[in-house]
Protein backbone atom coordinates (compact mmCIF):
# COMPACT_ATOMS: atom_id res chain seq x y z
CA UNK A 1 0.00 0.00 0.00
CA UNK A 2 1.43 3.36 -0.98
CA UNK A 3 1.04 6.27 1.44
CA UNK A 4 -0.52 9.39 -0.08
CA UNK A 5 0.50 11.76 2.69
CA UNK A 6 2.86 14.00 0.71
CA UNK A 7 0.80 13.79 -2.45
CA UNK A 8 -2.19 15.31 -0.67
CA UNK A 9 -0.33 18.08 1.12
CA UNK A 10 -1.01 21.64 0.01
CA UNK A 11 2.54 22.22 -1.23
CA UNK A 12 2.54 19.01 -3.27
CA UNK A 13 -0.81 19.84 -4.86
CA UNK A 14 0.49 23.27 -5.80
CA UNK A 15 3.64 21.91 -7.39
CA UNK A 16 1.89 19.19 -9.36
CA UNK A 17 -1.13 21.19 -10.47
CA UNK A 18 0.61 24.41 -11.46
CA UNK A 19 3.79 23.03 -12.93
CA UNK A 20 1.88 20.39 -14.85
CA UNK A 21 4.50 17.79 -13.95
CA UNK A 22 4.32 14.32 -12.54
CA UNK A 23 4.40 13.74 -8.79
CA UNK A 24 7.71 11.99 -9.14
CA UNK A 25 9.43 15.03 -10.60
CA UNK A 26 8.74 16.99 -7.42
CA UNK A 27 8.59 14.29 -4.77
CA UNK A 28 10.29 14.84 -1.45
CA UNK A 29 13.88 13.70 -0.90
CA UNK A 30 13.69 10.26 0.68
CA UNK A 31 16.06 9.92 3.62
CA UNK A 32 15.02 6.47 4.81
CA UNK A 33 12.99 3.60 3.33
CA UNK A 34 13.33 0.15 4.85
CA UNK A 35 10.95 -2.54 6.10
CA UNK A 36 7.82 -0.57 5.21
CA UNK A 37 8.99 2.60 6.99
CA UNK A 38 9.98 5.78 5.16
CA UNK A 39 10.98 9.32 6.06
CA UNK A 40 11.36 12.19 3.60
CA UNK A 41 11.91 15.95 3.47
CA UNK A 42 10.60 18.55 1.02
CA UNK A 43 11.36 22.25 0.70
CA UNK A 44 10.18 25.39 -1.08
CA UNK A 45 12.24 28.61 -1.19
CA UNK A 46 11.55 31.83 -3.07
CA UNK A 47 12.35 35.56 -3.18
CA UNK A 48 11.09 38.42 -5.37
CA UNK A 49 12.24 41.91 -6.21
CA UNK A 50 9.02 43.91 -5.80
CA UNK A 51 8.33 47.43 -7.05
CA UNK A 52 4.89 48.72 -6.05
CA UNK A 53 3.17 52.00 -6.89
CA UNK A 54 0.10 52.61 -4.69
CA UNK A 55 -1.68 55.52 -6.34
CA UNK A 56 -4.31 55.72 -3.60
CA UNK A 57 -1.63 56.57 -1.04
CA UNK A 58 0.77 58.21 -3.54
CA UNK A 59 3.59 55.89 -2.40
CA UNK A 60 6.13 53.83 -4.36
CA UNK A 61 8.23 51.16 -2.63
CA UNK A 62 10.96 48.73 -3.69
CA UNK A 63 11.36 45.57 -1.61
CA UNK A 64 12.84 42.11 -1.56
CA UNK A 65 10.05 39.79 -0.45
CA UNK A 66 8.83 36.24 -0.68
CA UNK A 67 5.86 35.46 -2.90
CA UNK A 68 2.37 34.21 -2.20
CA UNK A 69 3.75 30.90 -0.88
CA UNK A 70 6.14 31.33 2.08
CA UNK A 71 9.45 29.53 2.36
CA UNK A 72 8.69 26.07 3.64
CA UNK A 73 10.31 22.88 4.84
CA UNK A 74 8.26 19.75 5.45
CA UNK A 75 8.89 16.36 7.02
CA UNK A 76 6.93 13.25 6.00
CA UNK A 77 6.65 9.90 7.75
CA UNK A 78 5.07 6.64 6.58
CA UNK A 79 4.91 3.16 8.09
CA UNK A 80 3.02 0.13 6.74
CA UNK A 81 1.50 -2.06 9.46
CA UNK A 82 -0.69 -4.88 8.20
CA UNK A 83 -3.48 -3.49 6.03
CA UNK A 84 -2.92 0.05 7.23
CA UNK A 85 -0.39 2.74 6.38
CA UNK A 86 0.27 5.24 9.13
CA UNK A 87 1.62 8.60 8.05
CA UNK A 88 2.44 12.02 9.34
CA UNK A 89 3.48 15.45 8.12
CA UNK A 90 4.85 18.54 9.80
CA UNK A 91 5.61 21.63 7.71
CA UNK A 92 7.19 24.89 8.86
CA UNK A 93 6.32 28.06 6.94
CA UNK A 94 8.69 30.98 7.41
CA UNK A 95 8.72 34.61 6.28
CA UNK A 96 11.74 36.49 4.92
CA UNK A 97 9.80 39.75 4.90
CA UNK A 98 10.74 40.69 8.48
CA UNK A 99 14.46 41.12 7.78
CA UNK A 100 14.47 44.88 8.49
CA UNK A 101 11.72 45.20 11.11
CA UNK A 102 13.03 42.33 13.28
CA UNK A 103 16.25 41.02 11.70
CA UNK A 104 16.81 37.98 13.96
CA UNK A 105 13.20 37.13 14.73
CA UNK A 106 11.99 35.35 11.60
CA UNK A 107 8.39 34.29 12.10
CA UNK A 108 7.72 30.56 11.77
CA UNK A 109 4.26 29.08 11.74
CA UNK A 110 3.33 25.42 11.60
CA UNK A 111 0.48 25.13 9.11
CA UNK A 112 0.55 21.35 8.94
CA UNK A 113 1.04 18.99 11.86
CA UNK A 114 -1.04 15.89 11.36
CA UNK A 115 -1.16 12.11 11.22
CA UNK A 116 -2.95 9.97 8.65
CA UNK A 117 -4.34 6.46 8.59
CA UNK A 118 -4.74 5.01 5.09
CA UNK A 119 -6.50 1.79 4.18
CA UNK A 120 -8.94 0.31 1.69
CA UNK A 121 -11.58 2.55 3.30
CA UNK A 122 -9.74 5.72 2.31
CA UNK A 123 -7.89 8.04 4.68
CA UNK A 124 -8.49 9.62 8.07
CA UNK A 125 -6.44 12.72 8.94
CA UNK A 126 -6.08 13.95 12.53
CA UNK A 127 -4.27 17.15 13.48
CA UNK A 128 -3.76 20.53 11.80
CA UNK A 129 -4.00 21.05 8.04
CA UNK A 130 -5.51 23.43 5.49
CA UNK A 131 -9.30 23.56 5.42
CA UNK A 132 -11.56 22.02 2.78
CA UNK A 133 -13.66 25.11 2.05
CA UNK A 134 -11.87 27.04 -0.70
CA UNK A 135 -9.10 24.42 -0.84
CA UNK A 136 -9.10 23.63 -4.57
CA UNK A 137 -9.92 27.27 -5.38
CA UNK A 138 -6.53 28.33 -3.99
CA UNK A 139 -4.40 25.25 -4.73
CA UNK A 140 -5.41 25.33 -8.41
CA UNK A 141 -4.76 29.07 -8.72
CA UNK A 142 -2.46 29.57 -11.72
CA UNK A 143 -0.42 32.25 -9.88
CA UNK A 144 0.00 30.30 -6.64
CA UNK A 145 3.78 30.29 -7.14
CA UNK A 146 3.75 33.95 -8.10
CA UNK A 147 3.11 37.11 -6.08
CA UNK A 148 -0.42 38.41 -6.55
CA UNK A 149 -2.19 41.19 -4.69
CA UNK A 150 -0.66 43.05 -1.71
CA UNK A 151 -0.88 41.43 1.70
CA UNK A 152 -2.27 42.78 4.94
CA UNK A 153 1.11 43.73 6.44
CA UNK A 154 4.66 44.50 5.36
CA UNK A 155 6.10 41.44 7.12
CA UNK A 156 3.54 38.90 5.91
CA UNK A 157 3.00 37.14 2.63
CA UNK A 158 1.36 38.70 -0.39
CA UNK A 159 -2.28 37.67 -0.82
CA UNK A 160 -2.35 36.17 -4.31
CA UNK A 161 -6.08 36.13 -5.02
CA UNK A 162 -7.23 35.90 -1.41
CA UNK A 163 -10.07 38.44 -1.08
CA UNK A 164 -10.07 38.89 -4.87
CA UNK A 165 -11.72 35.64 -5.93
CA UNK A 166 -11.52 33.19 -3.04
CA UNK A 167 -11.19 33.00 0.76
CA UNK A 168 -8.20 31.40 2.48
CA UNK A 169 -8.64 27.78 3.68
CA UNK A 170 -6.82 28.60 6.91
CA UNK A 171 -5.08 25.69 8.65
CA UNK A 172 -7.21 24.37 11.49
CA UNK A 173 -7.37 21.55 13.99
CA UNK A 174 -9.49 18.86 12.33
CA UNK A 175 -10.55 15.26 11.93
CA UNK A 176 -11.10 14.65 8.22
CA UNK A 177 -12.11 11.61 6.18
CA UNK A 178 -11.13 11.21 2.51
CA UNK A 179 -12.65 8.54 0.33
CA UNK A 180 -10.64 6.28 -1.97
CA UNK A 181 -10.48 7.47 -5.56
CA UNK A 182 -13.72 6.33 -7.23
CA UNK A 183 -12.98 6.61 -10.93
CA UNK A 184 -11.93 10.24 -10.61
CA UNK A 185 -14.46 11.12 -7.90
CA UNK A 186 -13.03 12.12 -4.51
CA UNK A 187 -14.96 13.09 -1.39
CA UNK A 188 -13.60 14.68 1.81
CA UNK A 189 -15.50 15.73 4.93
CA UNK A 190 -14.36 16.77 8.37
CA UNK A 191 -15.05 18.46 11.67
CA UNK A 192 -12.93 21.50 12.55
CA UNK A 193 -12.24 23.77 15.50
CA UNK A 194 -14.92 26.51 15.26
CA UNK A 195 -14.18 30.23 15.34
CA UNK A 196 -15.66 32.47 18.01
CA UNK A 197 -17.47 35.01 15.84
CA UNK A 198 -19.60 36.24 18.80
CA UNK A 199 -17.23 37.09 21.66
CA UNK A 200 -18.83 38.40 24.82
CA UNK A 201 -21.03 37.20 27.65
CA UNK A 202 -21.97 33.49 27.47
CA UNK A 203 -20.17 33.05 24.13
CA UNK A 204 -20.26 29.46 22.91
CA UNK A 205 -19.87 27.22 19.90
CA UNK A 206 -21.91 24.13 20.75
CA UNK A 207 -20.96 22.23 17.58
CA UNK A 208 -17.77 21.95 15.54
CA UNK A 209 -17.27 23.64 12.19
CA UNK A 210 -18.14 21.31 9.30
CA UNK A 211 -16.30 21.42 5.98
CA UNK A 212 -16.43 19.24 2.90
CA UNK A 213 -15.14 19.05 -0.67
CA UNK A 214 -16.18 16.89 -3.62
CA UNK A 215 -13.97 16.85 -6.71
CA UNK A 216 -14.04 14.98 -9.99
CA UNK A 217 -11.33 14.60 -12.64
CA UNK A 218 -11.68 13.04 -16.09
CA UNK A 219 -10.10 13.00 -19.53
CA UNK A 220 -12.61 13.53 -22.33
CA UNK A 221 -11.09 13.02 -25.77
CA UNK A 222 -7.81 14.62 -24.72
CA UNK A 223 -9.38 17.40 -22.63
CA UNK A 224 -8.40 17.09 -18.97
CA UNK A 225 -11.24 18.29 -16.74
CA UNK A 226 -11.29 18.92 -13.00
CA UNK A 227 -14.36 20.18 -11.19
CA UNK A 228 -15.02 20.75 -7.50
CA UNK A 229 -17.54 21.95 -4.94
CA UNK A 230 -16.65 22.69 -1.32
CA UNK A 231 -18.47 24.14 1.65
CA UNK A 232 -18.33 25.24 5.28
CA UNK A 233 -20.86 25.72 8.09
CA UNK A 234 -20.54 26.76 11.72
CA UNK A 235 -22.55 28.53 14.42
CA UNK A 236 -21.48 30.81 17.25
CA UNK A 237 -23.62 32.63 19.79
CA UNK A 238 -23.48 34.75 22.91
CA UNK A 239 -26.11 36.18 25.23
CA UNK A 240 -27.53 38.49 22.54
CA UNK A 241 -26.39 37.32 19.08
CA UNK A 242 -26.22 34.13 17.03
CA UNK A 243 -24.17 33.99 13.83
CA UNK A 244 -24.46 31.13 11.34
CA UNK A 245 -21.41 31.22 9.06
CA UNK A 246 -21.75 29.26 5.84
CA UNK A 247 -20.16 29.26 2.44
CA UNK A 248 -19.85 27.33 -0.80
CA UNK A 249 -16.93 27.30 -3.24
CA UNK A 250 -16.81 25.81 -6.72
CA UNK A 251 -14.74 25.66 -9.86
CA UNK A 252 -13.90 24.00 -13.15
CA UNK A 253 -10.54 23.65 -14.89
CA UNK A 254 -10.07 22.42 -18.47
CA UNK A 255 -6.72 21.75 -20.15
CA UNK A 256 -5.81 20.70 -23.67
CA UNK A 257 -2.70 20.99 -25.86
CA UNK A 258 -0.91 23.40 -23.54
CA UNK A 259 -3.95 25.62 -22.97
CA UNK A 260 -5.74 25.78 -19.62
CA UNK A 261 -8.89 27.65 -18.60
CA UNK A 262 -10.03 27.92 -14.97
CA UNK A 263 -13.19 29.48 -13.54
CA UNK A 264 -13.95 29.41 -9.82
CA UNK A 265 -16.03 31.29 -7.30
CA UNK A 266 -17.59 31.36 -3.87
CA UNK A 267 -20.58 32.70 -1.95
CA UNK A 268 -20.79 33.07 1.81
CA UNK A 269 -22.72 34.53 4.73
CA UNK A 270 -21.66 35.45 8.24
CA UNK A 271 -17.91 35.81 7.72
CA UNK A 272 -15.29 38.15 6.29
CA UNK A 273 -14.24 36.44 3.03
CA UNK A 274 -10.54 36.39 3.77
CA UNK A 275 -10.30 33.76 6.47
CA UNK A 276 -12.46 32.76 9.39
CA UNK A 277 -10.56 33.24 12.64
CA UNK A 278 -10.86 35.36 15.72
CA UNK A 279 -7.94 37.64 14.81
CA UNK A 280 -9.78 39.00 11.77
CA UNK A 281 -13.01 39.57 13.74
CA UNK A 282 -11.82 40.50 17.28
CA UNK A 283 -15.04 42.32 18.17
CA UNK A 284 -17.26 39.68 16.59
CA UNK A 285 -19.95 39.89 13.93
CA UNK A 286 -23.33 41.51 14.46
CA UNK A 287 -25.10 40.14 11.38
CA UNK A 288 -24.95 37.48 8.68
CA UNK A 289 -24.16 39.63 5.67
CA UNK A 290 -23.26 38.33 2.21
CA UNK A 291 -20.03 38.01 0.28
CA UNK A 292 -19.24 36.51 -3.11
CA UNK A 293 -16.43 36.45 -5.61
CA UNK A 294 -15.03 34.80 -8.72
CA UNK A 295 -11.72 34.15 -10.45
CA UNK A 296 -11.12 33.65 -14.19
CA UNK A 297 -7.75 32.47 -15.50
CA UNK A 298 -6.14 31.34 -18.75
CA UNK A 299 -2.69 29.90 -19.26
CA UNK A 300 -0.60 28.54 -22.10
CA UNK A 301 2.47 26.35 -21.71
CA UNK A 302 5.07 26.46 -24.47
CA UNK A 303 8.16 24.42 -23.76
CA UNK A 304 9.64 25.59 -20.47
CA UNK A 305 7.42 28.69 -20.31
CA UNK A 306 3.92 29.14 -18.91
CA UNK A 307 2.01 32.36 -19.63
CA UNK A 308 -0.89 33.34 -17.33
CA UNK A 309 -3.64 35.96 -17.40
CA UNK A 310 -5.79 36.20 -14.27
CA UNK A 311 -8.73 38.35 -13.14
CA UNK A 312 -10.72 38.13 -9.91
CA UNK A 313 -13.29 40.08 -7.89
CA UNK A 314 -14.81 39.96 -4.41
CA UNK A 315 -17.82 41.89 -3.08
CA UNK A 316 -18.27 41.77 0.70
CA UNK A 317 -21.06 43.46 2.65
CA UNK A 318 -19.62 42.04 5.87
CA UNK A 319 -16.13 43.35 5.19
CA UNK A 320 -17.44 46.57 3.61
CA UNK A 321 -15.22 46.31 0.53
CA UNK A 322 -15.15 45.60 -3.19
CA UNK A 323 -11.91 44.42 -4.78
CA UNK A 324 -10.60 43.41 -8.17
CA UNK A 325 -7.23 42.03 -9.15
CA UNK A 326 -5.55 41.49 -12.53
CA UNK A 327 -2.30 39.56 -12.95
CA UNK A 328 -0.15 38.88 -16.00
CA UNK A 329 2.66 36.41 -15.33
CA UNK A 330 5.35 34.34 -17.02
CA UNK A 331 6.83 31.26 -15.33
CA UNK A 332 10.03 29.79 -16.78
CA UNK A 333 11.29 26.35 -15.72
CA UNK A 334 15.09 26.34 -15.73
CA UNK A 335 14.75 22.72 -14.63
CA UNK A 336 12.30 20.66 -12.55
CA UNK A 337 13.52 22.23 -9.29
CA UNK A 338 14.28 25.83 -10.32
CA UNK A 339 11.77 28.38 -11.66
CA UNK A 340 11.96 32.07 -12.67
CA UNK A 341 8.87 34.29 -12.38
CA UNK A 342 7.92 37.68 -13.82
CA UNK A 343 4.55 39.13 -12.83
CA UNK A 344 2.66 42.41 -13.16
CA UNK A 345 -0.26 42.84 -10.79
CA UNK A 346 -3.01 45.49 -10.64
CA UNK A 347 -5.10 45.57 -7.45
CA UNK A 348 -7.92 47.91 -6.44
CA UNK A 349 -10.04 48.05 -3.28
CA UNK A 350 -12.99 50.33 -2.59
CA UNK A 351 -14.84 50.91 0.68
CA UNK A 352 -18.48 50.12 -0.11
CA UNK A 353 -20.09 52.44 2.43
CA UNK A 354 -18.19 55.54 1.26
CA UNK A 355 -17.08 54.76 -2.29
CA UNK A 356 -13.54 55.79 -1.32
CA UNK A 357 -10.70 53.91 -3.03
CA UNK A 358 -8.64 52.33 -0.24
CA UNK A 359 -5.97 50.86 -2.54
CA UNK A 360 -4.89 51.27 -6.15
CA UNK A 361 -1.62 49.36 -6.38
CA UNK A 362 0.38 48.29 -9.44
CA UNK A 363 3.12 45.79 -8.61
CA UNK A 364 6.03 44.45 -10.63
CA UNK A 365 7.46 41.25 -9.11
CA UNK A 366 10.54 39.42 -10.43
CA UNK A 367 11.47 36.28 -8.56
CA UNK A 368 13.01 32.86 -8.36
CA UNK A 369 11.74 29.61 -6.81
CA UNK A 370 13.84 26.63 -5.72
CA UNK A 371 12.11 23.45 -4.55
CA UNK A 372 12.95 19.89 -3.73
Amino acid sequence: MKNNNFRKSGLAIAMMAIMGASAGAHAAIELYNEDGTSFSVDGYFNAFYVNRNDKARDVRNSDVKMGFLPNTIGFNFSKEIGDLTLGGRSSFWSTINDSIESPTDTAIDVRQLYATVDGSFGQVLIGKDFGLYGRSNIFLDEILMGFGSPGASSTGVSFGNIRTGYPYPNPSAQITYRSPDMGGLNVAAGIFEPANTTPGSQSEQSAPRFETEVSYSADLSGVALTGWVNGRQQSSENATTKIDSRGVGYGLKASVAGFSLTASGFSSKGDVPILINEATIPTGLSSEEDADGYLLQASYTLGANRFVVSYGETDSDQGNFETDNTSIAVFHDVNSNFKLVAEYNMFEQETKSTGVKAADANTLALGAVVMF
